[in-house]
C-alpha cells in the first residue's frame, strides 16, 4: 500500500472517531540552507521561530511556542563538535560549536520545529560546510569565565561583538576572534538555586595572533594563584574592562599557547562511485584453510598437560611418603628416648591421678546445700529420688 494511501485511511479514521473535532498534525518541510564554517572559529546559527511560525499549515497564534529538535540526518546525534541549546519553548534555539580539523567536510543535520498548540511540525535541513580557516589556529588562546551570563545569552551576535570588544581592551590587540563558548555546566559545574541573578557560567574562549598583553600575564603570575587561593583578586589592573556587562571570574583564567603541530597527509577519500566504464574487480578466492591442525593442537596440548600434573601430583602424594617408620631411622636415639621418656611419664601420672580416693569439695557437688552442708545422692533410686526433700521441714 502507498504512502498516501496510508495518510488517506489515517486521516479518515481520526474523523471517524473524533467526528469534526478530531484534527490531524500537519507536517511541512522548508528548502535545504546552505551554512559555512571555519575551523579554530565559533559557529553559531539561531533558529528563529518566526521564520517557522511563518512556515507551520493553517497556524494563526504568531506567540504559539516552538520546540526545536536537531540532530544529524538519518542518525540520532549530533556531531560531536556541534551542541543545540534552548531555554524554553518561547526563546529561539542555537545550534553552535567549535569544528576543529578532523571535521572538515559537509554535514546534513536535520532541525524539526513543534508547534505547542497546533501539533504541527516544520523540518528543515542544514548543509554545514566546514573548511580550515584561512590564517590557520591561532596560537594565543586566553579561556574567560563569565559568571553572570547563561550560554544562550552569550551566543547571538550582538553578545559576541561587545565580548570581544571588552577583550580588544584587555588584549591591547584588534585581531581577536571567538574560538568557542561554553557552558559552565559541561565542565562540571553546579545548577545555580532558581534565585534571581544567578547564572550557570559561560567559559568563553579567545584567540588571537598577537601576544598576551601584561595585564593577562599578570593576572595569571604565580604570585595572582597565590592571591586566589587566599581568596584575594589576582594582581591585574584591567577588571574595568567588561564591566558592567560581563563578570569575569579572574581566578579562573587560563592561558593557552597552541603552537601548530606537523600533521601526516591523510589518505584521500573518493566520491564511493565508479568511473564510468570502469568495471568493478571482486577479490580473488580465498584458498580453503585447513582447520585440523590448529584444533588438534588447541585440544591436545592442555589435555597433555594437565595429565603430565596429575602424573607429577600423584608421585609426590603416593611415592614421596615418608611413614614412620622412615622419620624414626632418621631420627637420633637420643631424641627418640626422650620422647618415649614424656610420654611414659604423661601415662605414669594420668594413672597416680586415677587411683586416689580424695572426696570432692562439697561446693563442687551436685544438691548441695550451703547453710546445713547437706548432700543427697545426685543419682537417686526411685525409691526415694524425687521425694527426699532438700532443706529439713
Amino acid at each position: 500500500m502507498e504512502g498516501p494511501e496510508l495518510l488517506q485511511l489515517w486521516v479518515l479514521a481520526a474523523l471517524a472517531l473524533g467526528g469534526s473535532q478530531a484534527t490531524v498534525p500537519d507536517h511541512h518541510v522548508l528548502p535545504d540552507l546552505r551554512l559555512s564554517a571555519e575551523t579554530g572559529a565559533i559557529f553559531v546559527h539561531e533558529l528563529e521561530q518566526e521564520l517557522f511560525l511563518e512556515a507551520f499549515p493553517g497556524s494563526e497564534d504568531d506567540d504559539a511556542p516552538v520546540t526545536f529538535r536537531a540532530h544529524l540526518w538519518d542518525h540520532p546525534d549530533l556531531p560531536r563538535w556541534l551542541r543545540f541549546a534552548q531555554r524554553d519553548p518561547g526563546q529561539p534555539g542555537f545550534l553552535y560549536g567549535c569544528p576543529l580539523a578532523p571535521e572538515l567536510g559537509t554535514h546534513s543535520v536535520q532541525v524539526l520545529a513543534y508547534n505547542r498548540h497546533t501539533f504541527a511540525t516544520v523540518s528543515q535541513r542544514l548543509l554545514i560546510s566546514v573548511t580550515p580557516a584561512p590564517g590557520g589556529d591561532a596560537p594565543f588562546q586566553a579561556e574567560f569565565l563569565v559568571g553572570n551570563r547563561n550560554v544562550e545569552e552569550l551566543l547571538p551576535e550582538a553578545a559576541r561583538e561587545m565580548f570581544l570588544q571588552a577583550s580588544a581592551g584587555v588584549w591591547e590587540r584588534g585581531d581577536l576572534h571567538i574560538i568557542n563558548v561554553t557552558s559552565a555546566l559541561d565542565r562540571g559545574g553546579r545548577v545555580p538555586l532558581p534565585i534571581e541573578g544567578r547564572r550557570e557560567g559561560v567559559y568563553v574562549q579567545v584567540g588571537s595572533h598577537s601576544p598576551f598583553s601584561p595585564c593577562l600575564a599578570s593576572a595569571v603570575s604565580p604570585q595572582s594563584r597565590s592571591r586566589c587561593q587566599r581568596g584575594q583578586r589576582p594582581l591585574a589592573s584591567c577588571y574595568d574592562t567588561f564591566a558592567p556587562h560581563f563578570s569575569i571570574r579572574w581566578c579562573n583564567l587560563t592561558l593557552l599557547q597552541v603552537w601548530p603541530s606537523p600533521t601526516t597527509p591523510g589518505p584521500l577519500w573518493g566520491s564511493g562511485v565508479l568511473e564510468d566504464g570502469g568495471s568493478f574487480e571482486p577479490p580473488t578466492e580465498v584458498v580453503p584453510r585447513e582447520l585440523l591442525p590448529g584444533f588438534l593442537v588447541t585440544l591436545l596440548v592442555p589435555l597433555a598437560v594437565a595429565a603430565l600434573l596429575c602424573l607429577l601430583l600423584g608421585h609426590l602424594m603416593c611415592c614421596r611418603r615418608e611413614g614412620v617408620e622412615k622419620r624414626d631411622l632418621q631420627t637420633s636415639d637420643i631424641q627418640l628416648v626422650h620422647h618415649s621418656s614424656i610420654h611414659g611419664d604423661t601415662r605414669e601420672l594420668r594413672l597416680m591421678a586415677g587411683s586416689r580416693d580424695v572426696p570432692r569439695p562439697l561446693s563442687t557437688l551436685p544438691m548441695f546445700n550451703v547453710r546445713t552442708g547437706q548432700r543427697i545422692n545426685p543419682m537417686p533410686s526411685p525409691r526415694d529420688g524425687a521425694r527426699v526433700p532438700l532443706l529439713p521441714q
